[in-house]
């Protein structure tokens, strides 16, 4: 018989393939061969440099589709030498798996793939699994689960739902279950004014003057009150610049960044808009002129209660003892794109030590979340 897929050895290998954005570091060669040995159909999508792996078990059109979507990708390990093991060696010491990836999220990729593989050779289901694993998660985002999913599209393949593996729970292993995700855009703006003698300012437009009564106006309006499964949108001024050296010089240009952190009641478009309002109501008062760029790097979202998040939330509660919150905290993740594609939500471990140095994750919560994914599987295709 063959023996169930231990997903602490599997993180732990995962966690030796140094996999730093964007480099595949053969953390996805390892899935591959690991997936291909228990039937699943596999493909890498690279684009752009951009690593990325589909498996699927089944057929394709099956008439239902269940997937998972994760990353192997990580963030750089800082200083090295401040790690108490190596950020690259998957150690297990007092009971954890330390390394860079062990909780965001090597683990999650890894339980879920243990899942699925002893999932379909021990009760082959009436359907197919489809797994998205890319390396690009931590960077741009540009080609990587966003790669996958085009590529299903032009393949005719599909999901009927997905679970993201991400990393979820604040503190307590089964304590929160992301039905969706606030919206995020950086909006850069230049206010050009005109240079000139500090005591003389009538001969001068000041662009500073005109960006503080600018940013005074946004960051002091207050956006929204929540909503029914969103906390209140934020609005945060991260920096304003002019490079200015010289005390008696009023300059010519003046720059500032906000971020904003939104909730289904706007679009990053209604935003934009009202942005560039008070932006020309400023200039018309001023005589400094705006002008804006706009990065959004996702619309807020919501997968509403359904007999999908049900069964998540029951599966998490049957294995973690705990009834999860359903949240739309944090920041982004790459369920904003599949999200698209089919209903999609998330669960994973607690991220208390993500992107940190000495990231680690208790060996206990690693079975406790194979156990999960499994419990799922075995309950949608029920």
């Amino acid at each position: 018989m063959t023996q169930p897929v231990d997903p602490v050895r599997l993180t732990a290998d995962l966690i030796r393939c140094p996999s730093v954005t964007p480099e595949e570091g053969g953390a996805l060669n390892l899935l591959q061969g690991i997936l291909e040995d228990a039937g699943f159909e596999c493909h890498r999508v690279d684009r752009a440099g951009t690593p990325n792996l589909f498996a699927r078990w089944g057929r394709k059109g099956a008439n239902r589709t269940f997937g998972f979507n994760g990353h192997t990708d990580v963030v750089p390990v800082g200083d090295a030498a401040a790690w108490t093991h190596d950020p690259f060696g998957g150690e297990i010491a007092d009971g954890w798996l330390w390394g860079r990836g062990a909780t965001d999220m090597k683990s999650g990729v890894a339980a879920f793939a243990a899942a699925a593989v002893d999932f379909v050779r021990e009760t082959p289901p009436d359907g197919a699994i489809v797994l998205t694993i890319t390396g690009d998660e931590e960077g741009p985002g540009k080609d990587g689960t966003v790669a996958l999913l085009d590529w299903m599209r032009a393949q005719g393949e599909g999901m009927s739902v997905c679970l993201v593996g991400e990393p979820t729970c604040p503190e307590r292993m089964g304590e929160m279950i992301k039905i969706g995700r606030r919206g995020s855009m950086t909006v850069h703006f230049e206010a050009q004014g005109v240079q000139g003698h500090s005591a003389y300012p009538h001969r001068a437009k000041n662009p500073l003057h005109a960006l503080v009564r600018l940013m005074d106006r946004v960051a002091s309006h207050p956006l929204d009150q929540g909503t029914a499964h969103f906390d209140a949108s934020t609005l945060a001024i991260t920096t304003i610049d002019t490079g200015n050296t010289a005390s008696n010089v009023i300059p010519a240009k003046a720059r500032a960044t906000v971020n904003i952190r939104f909730n289904d009641a706007h679009s990053s478009v209604s935003l934009a808009d009202w942005l560039r309002s008070e932006a020309a109501s400023v200039e018309r008062e001023t005589g400094v002129h705006f002008s804006l760029r706009i990065e959004v790097s996702g619309e807020s979202f919501v997968t509403p209660p359904s007999d999908f998040v049900r069964l998540v939330a029951g599966s998490v509660r049957a294995e973690t003892g705990l009834d999860p919150v359903l949240s739309t905290s944090g920041g982004t993740s790459d369920a904003r794109f599949v999200k698209d594609h089919c209903p999609v939500v998330e669960f994973g471990l607690v991220g208390r030590t993500m992107h940190q140095v000495d990231e680690r994750v208790e060996v206990a919560q690693i079975h406790q979340l194979k156990a999960v994914y499994g419990r799922i599987l075995r309950d949608y295709f029920a």
